[in-house]
């Protein structure tokens, strides 16, 4: 019974330490008709993930300054 415990106890500790573990992620906005490209880096907890959610939805109308067409959008995730 003590060994069913201990076996039940790692694994809720091992499944909030995946919770604990930051995400990374890259966003790289680039213009396919100037050329123009920026690059943002930004961290989230997995327990956070809504927003990232909320900041991919805002990138998805951002216009280039220059041309303004669409800003293409591209996400690098670091697990």
């Amino acid at each position: 019974m003590e060994i069913n415990n201990t076996r039940n106890s790692s694994k809720e500790s091992m499944e909030s330490s995946k919770h604990d573990e930051p995400i990374q992620v890259r966003a790289i906005l680039s213009c396919p008709n100037c050329g123009y490209k920026k690059k943002f880096k930004n961290q989230f907890l997995r327990k956070d993930l809504e927003l990232l959610t909320v900041a991919v939805k805002v990138f998805e109308f951002i216009t280039c300054n220059k041309c303004g067409d669409l800003i293409k959008l591209d996400l690098e995730f670091n697990f």
